[in-house]
């Protein structure tokens, strides 16, 4: 189901993600004076939407000061899997969110997610169409738009993606790298993995840690964004906080390396080194 089913945002992508395969059984919104919109039934809350249609799935697309809310309603409605994908949601309140999940064992994709999908299946969120393809690659990103490309890029070159996530670049967040790790490891169709990550934060650390631990024994690619970020100099992301040693491009090379993976600083010499892994005979 779509939270905010009846903004303008939400009709344009519910009808792509509908177009694509996803199968979209209801759409919320508490203010909803029609029965449907665009062949989706309307509800006025989660809970008569999951207990109507046994909706499990939620997409949240409400401004960000009403993320919170929306889902706090879903969590209460039973939902077992929530994208948000609205940018700026308050900080302290996505600590309130993450509490909330956490707690009951509801896994959370968000906030500022271009969201997911399982190319030639469904997609949840706005991942562009074009980037996307059945195939072998597992994908996880925090920046949207250079995945995209990346993603673009692989697909014209017959590469394609056993599942993607993009986990946000928000500093709290619902997933992170290290929890989709086991993910991907018990995953048979993902034969390699692409990581597209950026300088800031310690996302990348703590996955190389849990590459380590998991044991994860299939080729893992990072590209890392920001390489050219002139230190000392405040930039527009989120999540892009270098503290002391931690979160520099330095560090989280020398992290990833050390777990096995394979560290791009440019797209291009990573597009090309994952269509040789990908196009080798196994």
């Amino acid at each position: 189901m779509v939270q905010g089913a009846t903004g303008r945002a939400a009709q344009q992508h519910m009808r792509l993600m509908a177009r694509y395969g996803t199968p979209i059984v209801a759409g919320v919104s508490p203010s909803a004076k029609i029965a449907e919109a665009g062949g989706v039934p309307l509800f006025r809350t989660c809970a008569d939407a999951v207990r109507l249609t046994g909706a499990r799935i939620s997409v949240i697309m409400v401004p960000p000061l009403a993320v919170l809310a929306a889902l706090e309603e879903a969590v209460s409605a039973g939902v077992r899997l929530i994208v948000t994908v609205t940018e700026g949601m308050p900080v302290h309140d996505a600590i309130k969110a993450l509490r909330l999940v956490r707690a009951n064992g509801v896994e959370w994709i968000g906030p500022s997610t271009p969201g997911l999908a399982l190319p030639g299946r469904l997609k949840l969120g706005f991942l562009p169409d074009v980037a996307l393809a059945p195939g072998a690659l597992g994908v996880m990103s925090r920046s949207g738009t250079l995945s995209y490309e990346i993603g673009l890029r692989l697909v014209r070159r017959g590469i394609g993606q056993s599942a993607w996530i993009g986990v946000g670049g928000d500093v709290v967040k619902g997933m992170r790298f290290a929890d989709l790790v086991p993910l991907f490891q018990a995953h048979p169709a993902t034969r390699a993995l692409l990581v597209v990550g950026e300088i800031g934060g310690t996302d990348e650390e703590d996955l190389a840690l849990a590459l380590e631990e998991t044991g994860f024994e299939r080729p893992v690619f990072v590209v890392l964004a920001g390489s050219h970020a002139p230190e000392g100099v405040t930039m527009g992301h989120a999540g892009a906080l270098v503290h002391g040693d931690k979160g520099s491009l330095a560090s989280k090379t020398a992290a990833l390396e050390r777990a096995g993976a394979e560290v791009f600083t440019e797209m291009a010499a990573a597009v090309a080194r994952i269509e040789r892994a990908l196009r080798r005979p196994q």
